[in-house]
């Protein structure tokens, strides 16, 4: 099921946690003063934000090696999208 972005209804979700990383939610929920679904939320946007920033550098870089012309520019583009693509 997709959502649009402006879309404000709720949708239930059920996960299961790991109970360390239970742990840390109810403490940030705590020191925030919020629920911990709201911290969860949070999280997960903040994820999701994160995720298509890095796709969206991915695709840059792209663009930027395939118009340069700078023989070192290409090397260190190239090894730019090593390190993304193979963590190297």
């Amino acid at each position: 099921m997709v959502v649009s972005k402006s879309s404000k209804q709720a949708v239930r979700r059920s996960i299961s946690l790991p109970g360390d990383l239970d742990a840390k939610i109810q403490k940030l929920a705590r020191h925030q003063n919020r629920s911990t679904n709201r911290v969860i939320e949070n999280l997960i946007e903040v994820g999701v934000e994160t995720k298509e920033a890095e796709k969206r550098h991915f695709f840059e870089l792209v663009e930027r090696l395939r118009a340069s012309t700078d023989e070192n520019e290409i090397r260190q583009i190239k090894e730019q999208l090593a390190r993304i693509t193979f963590g190297v």
